[in-house]
C-alpha cells in the first residue's frame, strides 16, 4: 500500500487543544463519529504533545442518560477514537460533565449581568409564545423581542432573590455587525439585530450551549473549536461572549455537513444514524473511519483507501471540500469488502465470530428457538434475521392487515418508530419495557394488537412465525429493529391500495 500523501503538511510547532462534545440524549451518532475523527487527526498530526478532549454536554436533564453516555463512549471506542482526556480518564479541566460544572456557569452568568452584557427575564412561556405567534402574523423572524432587557438591574435582582421564575439572556449588541474567520470558509459577517438575544441559564440553572461551551472551552484552553457548519449561525453569539468575558476566542473551523443521497442532512429517516447500527450490520470499525475520512477531504492521488494513521500524517485543511459530503451506503459496503476481502481467512474468521456468530450472541438466540427445531439443520431457517441486515419486503405476505391500506400501515409504523426513539422507557429495549410500550401505541393509535404486532413481526422478521415478539426484537437490537420498520414503511408507501 502507498504511504501518505508526497504534499503531507509539516505538524505545527505549538501543541493544540481540542474537544469533541456530544449530548447523551440518544443513540451514538455517526455525525458525533465524523466530527470526533477530524478533531482527533488534527491533534494527532499537530503536535506529540496535542491534546483531544471528550466532554459530555448534559444539560438536557429531561433527555440526558447515563446508558446514553455509556453507548456514545462505547462506539467511539470500538472506532479507534480515543481521547486524552475525559470523564472516564479525568484529566487537569475536569470535571469532564457539564451537569457537574453548574456552579461554573452560574458564577460567569453572574459576571456577565454585573458587566451588563447579559440581563435577567422574567417572561413567561404563555408570553413567548405570544410574542412568537404575532412574529409569524407579520411574517417577521422570530425571536426574543427584548422586553426584560430595560428592566433595571436593582428591580430584576429583586425579584430573582424573591423566587420568580426567570431566565438570563445575552444582551447582543443591537446595532452594527459581528465578523469572524473560519478556517475554512474565510471572513465572515452576520449583522447583530438578526441574532435575538439568547437565554445562556435556564430557569432550572442549567446553562444552554451558548454558555456552556464558551466557559468550558476557555477553561479548558481549547485552542481550535472544530464542530458542524450548522453551528456556524451561532458562532456571532459566542464571539459576542467571548469578548464579554474579555478573553481571546479560540480558530474556528465548521465542518461541512454529511447529507443524503439527495443531498438533505443526513437523518435517521432516509439513513441509519447510529453508530451501533453499522457494527450491527457487520462493517468493521477501521472501515467506518475511513469512509467518515473521505467525508469531505481527500488523502491526495485520487487515493480512497487509508488507516486512521495514514489519515493523521497526510492530513490537511487544505484538503477540505465544502460540498456537502455524500453519506451513501453502497459505497461503505464497497469499502468494506475491499478489507474483508485483504483478511485471510483466519482473520475472517475472526472477525465473524466477534460479530454475531460468536457463543454471547447465539447463546441469545438459542433459548428462543430451540423448543421449535426438530433437527439442528433447522436452526438457520428459523433464525436468519438475527443474522442480517435489511430485509427484502416483496414476497412478504400479509403486510397489510385486513381493513387497512398500505399508506395508514405506513404511516402507522414510521409514526411507532418515532415514538419509540422517544419513549424513555421503551430505549431500554428489553421485552419488559417493549411490551407496554406497544400496547400503549395500540391504544392511542386505534390500532388492535393483534393487527399491528403482526405487521410489526413482517417487518422485523420476513416471517409470520417466529419465536416471540419482543423477545426477537431485543435479541435483534435497537438498531436492526428500527432500521427494519422504517425500511417496511418506505416499502408500503410504494403499494396501491387493492
Amino acid at each position: 500500500m502507498p504511504g501518505p500523501a508526497p504534499d503531507a503538511p509539516a505538524p505545527t510547532a505549538t501543541p493544540v487543544r481540542v474537544r469533541i462534545a456530544p449530548s447523551p440524549t440518544g443513540d451514538p451518532h455517526v455525525g458525533t463519529a465524523y466530527i470526533a475523527l477530524f478533531n482527533r487527526v488534527f491533534a494527532r498530526h499537530s503536535h506529540p504533545d496535542s491534546r483531544f478532549v471528550l466532554r459530555i454536554e448534559d444539560t438536557d436533564r429531561t433527555r440526558s442518560t447515563p446508558e446514553s453516555e455509556a453507548a456514545i463512549l462505547r462506539a467511539l471506542s470500538w472506532l479507534g477514537l480515543t481521547w486524552d482526556e475525559g470523564p472516564d480518564v479525568g484529566g487537569p479541566f475536569g470535571p469532564y460533565r457539564q451537569s457537574e460544572r453548574t456552579a461554573i456557569y452560574t458564577e460567569h452568568a453572574g459576571i456577565l449581568i454585573e458587566r451588563g452584557r447579559a440581563y435577567r427575564c422574567f417572561c413567561t412561556a404563555e408570553r413567548l409564545a405570544e410574542v412568537r405567534a404575532r412574529q409569524l402574523a407579520a411574517k417577521q423572524t422570530p425571536g426574543y423581542d427584548g422586553h426584560c432587557r430595560t428592566l433595571a438591574p436593582a428591580d430584576a435582582a429583586a425579584r430573582a432573590a424573591a423566587g420568580e421564575t426567570h431566565v438570563v439572556r445575552l444582551a447582543m449588541p443591537e446595532s452594527g455587525n459581528t465578523t469572524f474567520v473560519d478556517r475554512l470558509r474565510g471572513e465572515i459577517t452576520i449583522a447583530n439585530e438578526q441574532v435575538d438575544d439568547q437565554v445562556l441559564l435556564k430557569s432550572d440553572g442549567f446553562p444552554t450551549y451558548h454558555l456552556a461551551n464558551v466557559v468550558d472551552d476557555h477553561l479548558m484552553q481549547i485552542s481550535h473549536v472544530i464542530r458542524a457548519e450548522e453551528w456556524l449561525s451561532s458562532t456571532p453569539k459566542h464571539v459576542v461572549l467571548y469578548d464579554a468575558f474579555g478573553w481571546t476566542a479560540p480558530e474556528w473551523i465548521h465542518m461541512p455537513l454529511l447529507r443524503n443521497l439527495d443531498k438533505s442532512k443526513i437523518s435517521k429517516r432516509k439513513n441509519p444514524v447510529s453508530l451501533d447500527y453499522y457494527r450491527d450490520a457487520g462493517i468493521l470499525p477501521e472501515v467506518l473511519v475511513n469512509f467518515l475520512g473521505l467525508m469531505g477531504w481527500s488523502f491526495g492521488n485520487e487515493r480512497e483507501k487509508f488507516t486512521l494513521t495514514e489519515m493523521e500524517g497526510a492530513f490537511s485543511w487544505d484538503k477540505i471540500s465544502l460540498g456537502g459530503p455524500v453519506f451513501d451506503l453502497d459505497k461503505l459496503a464497497w469499502l468494506n469488502s475491499l478489507y474483508l476481502r485483504e483478511l485471510d481467512d483466519s482473520a475472517f474468521l475472526a472477525r465473524l465470530l466477534a460479530w454475531r456468530l460468536g457463543p454471547d450472541y447465539l447463546a441469545r438466540v438459542v433459548p428462543l428457538v430451540r423448543e421449535r427445531i426438530r433437527r439442528l439443520d433447522e436452526f438457520v431457517a428459523h433464525t436468519s434475521f438475527f443474522f442480517v441486515g435489511d430485509l427484502d419486503y416483496t414476497s412478504v405476505k400479509d403486510l397489510v392487515p385486513k381493513g387497512r391500506s398500505p399508506k395508514d400501515t405506513s404511516s402507522v409504523l414510521a409514526e411507532l418508530v418515532d415514538k419509540l426513539d422517544e419513549d424513555r422507557d421503551a430505549r431500554a429495549f428489553t421485552k419488559a419495557t417493549l411490551e407496554p410500550f406497544f400496547r400503549s401505541f395500540c391504544e392511542a393509535s386505534g390500532w388492535k394488537t393483534k393487527e399491528l404486532f403482526m405487521t410489526v413481526r413482517l417487518a422485523v422478521t420476513g416471517l409470520a412465525a417466529t419465536p416471540p415478539l419482543f423477545e426477537t426484537m431485543e435479541v435483534c437490537g435497537r438498531e436492526l429493529t428500527r432500521r427494519r420498520l422504517r425500511q417496511c414503511a418506505a416499502y408500503l408507501k410504494t403499494l396501491k391500495a387493492p
